[in-house]
């Protein structure tokens, strides 16, 4: 968000295949839902032909289960990187892009690493029970995991949020579990993080906002302050914290968190404090005086009554 925008809230190791027989493609589907068998060798494999849905999550802790609570365990960053990105795109693309976008410091070598990820990423389905066939769609020259094996992504439940009046800002920040793939180093995971980030960003900002209307105000104190931290230049949150100190704290504290926000628009954007902040800013000082002023008066009070007595 540009400074000085409110937020327009409505208010959006390897997991080995091992020796024992695993799930193989069959000639197909059989429809009934009961479980088919495929020889390999001397072997049985066996596997079920239902599909289950997965419920992914990318925001904070990576964590992957199906509909029926099995957990999808994918060990090691290269694999998690892989299913990170396919279930992002959600769509067939080559080999040699996906490797691009994982690895691009080594494109010429990156098919090792993008082998070694696949094998992983099918182990870890395969582990879990799951029809290949139905989680992905992949041949010599294409790698795509299929729309319909997602049954729930919490990055898309956090977007649809940010755009619902309905769910509105509150919500949006208790969805937000932590930054996307943040475990993943990959720069190609970096412009959407950064798009989620805003978003729940602007919710924060929006929580705060209403908090301190609605007279939470250790709420509103809470949200600011955790806004600050990620970005120290979100003026609207050191004007919610000036608002605050202004109701329940000191006339220091509010003269401090002015000039902490002086100060940092000063250094990073050359910029003095928006006028609606500078009001907020002399609305609290008043409400600080005005609470000096009513505590004086109640501790004159009892003193007078007591000399009237005497007298």
């Amino acid at each position: 968000m540009l400074r000085g925008q409110r937020p327009w809230w409505g208010e959006r190791g390897s997991a080995s295949l091992g020796a024992v027989p695993i799930a193989v493609p069959a000639s197909g589907p059989r429809g009934d839902g009961r479980t088919s068998w495929r020889h390999i060798g001397d072997a049985v494999a066996h596997r079920s032909v239902t599909p289950h849905g997965l419920e992914i999550t990318l925001l904070g802790r990576f964590a992957i289960r199906t509909t029926r609570g099995q957990e999808v365990r994918i060990v090691g960053r290269h694999a998690q990187a892989l299913f990170t990105l396919l279930v992002l795109t959600r769509r067939p693309r080559t080999r040699e892009a996906i490797a691009t976008d994982l690895w691009p410091e080594s494109t010429i070598t990156a098919t090792g690493p993008l082998r070694q990820a696949l094998y992983q990423l099918r182990g870890a389905l395969a582990s879990a029970g799951l029809d290949l066939d139905a989680m992905l769609e992949s041949d010599a020259e294409t790698i795509g995991f299929r729309p319909d094996a997602v049954h729930s992504l919490d990055t898309d439940r956090f977007d649809a949020c940010t755009v619902d009046p309905t769910c509105g800002a509150e919500m949006a920040v208790a969805m937000y579990g932590g930054d996307l793939a943040e475990g993943l180093g990959h720069d190609c995971f970096a412009a959407e993080r950064e798009r989620l980030a805003d978003r729940y960003e602007d919710a924060l900002a929006t929580v705060a906002s209403l908090r301190l209307a609605a007279g939470d105000v250790e709420g509103a104190r809470e949200a600011a302050e955790r806004l600050i931290a990620r970005d120290p230049l979100r003026e609207e949150a050191h004007e919610v914290l000036i608002g605050v100190h202004g109701l329940i704290g000191t006339r220091s504290q509010v003269v401090r968190q002015y000039r902490r926000l002086r100060v940092v628009l000063a250094r990073e954007l050359a910029e003095r404090p928006l006028p609606e902040t500078d009001a907020t800013y002399r609305l609290a000082l008043a409400r600080t005086v005005e609470r000096s002023q009513a505590r004086a008066n109640a501790m004159e009070r009892p003193s007078i009554a007591t000399l009237a007595a005497v007298g």
